[in-house]
């Protein structure tokens, strides 16, 4: 996952952060996307007693003696395609507002000059989180996120299999050379803002979380509108290079990665994203009622109503059938999207950015509530289709009850729902 992360970060032009220990092959990291990309590779561990020149470049003895504030910057982080910064979080304040402009804006104040620099992705790694809240910025421009530990057992014993003369790190027999350019990098993003849609119900499960997290979250868990904004890119650019047109659920998991401020709570927020993913009961229950609602106004209008009735019908026929025909569609979506999850195949990776464990193990979570769930879903939209066709060749009571015997039921027994709105269900 580290990896995949990276590369995400590359392609939409983003930057990563590796909170852990050190000898955890952070550094490595980076420099396999400078190979990957051909691109210029700087390297730095900072300390507090770091200076400008160490990340910049030193200033220029020639330039001083013209009066002029210029730095020598080849070899240096302005230069660079792609960085590593080690304990990114010991930055002071003499590098952090340079630093923040190169990070967000991708320019560099050089004396008087403002020059564009190259930089694709800054990979950054810290023990431990920032402390200070001048460092909040420089942790905000980290959209990726991800804690990292030692190699497993069983992954340790493959990976001390694998030194062939000493050389952990090298490249095995089987391995394949990747033929990406720079230019590849930065088009992704460019590519996947045109090609790549985000469904509704997706910008609604990412703003319901964001929900979730600010005000059902204890202590609350802040995401601003720019971070979110540049999360939905990001998931754009991973259903393009998974070769789709548009965002799926799945995909939705990779927030996980993105939004929390303390690692403890990326494990909230992926139970929360199954949970949504596994279509909870209490969407169904709101919807059976409206539908029981629906049900109610059908027998009422199907009976002709005595002169100054006060229990005449508010509702007129056309807008009944098109109330009707909006919890069909929105039940159509929801079963689309429990069929899409259902064929989900654990034994093999629907998404680059999943491993084929992370996949199984995502199946074995949902697919016993997805199938639960489709078949409730199933009967919900057939009884809502019963009823939409039953009032366009305007059935009469008794055929409402010989078609949907248990409405009728709750109808005789417990008297007409109040009259509930779809447009809450859109």
């Amino acid at each position: 996952m580290e990896v995949r992360l990276l590369l995400l970060a590359a392609l939409c032009g983003e930057h990563i952060l590796y909170l852990g220990p050190p000898g955890t092959a952070k550094s490595e990291l980076g420099r396999r996307l400078s190979r990957v990309c051909r691109g210029q590779f700087f390297e730095r561990l900072l300390t507090r007693f770091s200076v400008p020149e160490e990340l910049f470049g030193p200033l220029s003895m020639r330039a001083l003696e013209e009066d002029r504030y210029f730095r020598m910057t080849e070899g240096y982080l302005p230069q660079a395609t792609v960085a590593f910064v080690d304990e990114i979080f010991k930055a002071n304040s003499a590098i952090l507002n340079t630093l923040l402009t190169i990070l967000n804006e991708r320019l560099f104040d050089n004396g008087s000059d403002r020059t564009e620099v190259p930089l694709l992705c800054l990979v950054g790694a810290s023990n431990e989180l920032p402390e200070s809240e001048e460092l909040d910025a420089l942790y905000d421009r980290f959209l990726l996120r991800r804690q990292v530990s030692q190699v497993t057992p069983g992954g340790l014993t493959e990976m001390l299999s694998m030194m062939d003369g000493g050389d952990v790190g090298g490249a095995g027999a089987g391995d394949e050379a990747v033929d990406l350019s720079e230019a590849d990098f930065r088009q992704a993003q460019e590519a996947a803002r045109r090609a790549v849609r985000v469904p509704k119900h997706v910008v609604d499960t990412i703003a319901d979380l964001r929900l979730f997290l600010q005000d059902k979250c204890e202590p609350p868990v802040y995401v601003s509108d720019r971070r979110l904004v540049k999360a939905v890119n990001m998931l754009r650019v991973a259903a393009y290079c998974d070769g789709r047109t548009a965002v799926s659920d799945t995909d939705v998991l990779l927030l996980q990665h993105v939004l929390w401020q303390r690692p403890d709570e990326s494990e909230r927020i992926y139970d929360y994203l199954l949970k949504q993913l596994s279509e909870g009961e209490d969407n169904k229950k709101q919807i059976k009622y409206i539908i029981a609602s629906l049900f109610g106004k059908a027998c009422r209008l199907s009976t002709t109503p005595a002169p100054g009735d006060d229990d005449a019908p508010a509702v007129s026929p056309e807008t009944l059938v098109k109330e009707v025909g909006m919890v069909r569609e929105v039940l159509e979506e929801k079963l689309s999207t429990i069929y899409r999850a259902v064929e989900f195949d654990g034994a093999s990776t629907q998404s680059v950015w999943f491993s084929e464990d992370e996949s199984r193990a995502l199946a074995s979570a949902l697919l016993p509530k997805m199938e639960r769930s489709k078949g409730e879903v199933e009967r919900l939209l057939f009884d809502t289709v019963v009823l939409e066709t039953a009032l366009r060749e305007q059935a009469q009571p008794v055929t409402l009850a010989e078609l949907l015997p248990k409405y009728w039921a709750d109808f005789i027994r417990n008297g007409p729902i109040e009259d509930v709105s779809p447009l809450g269900l859109k």
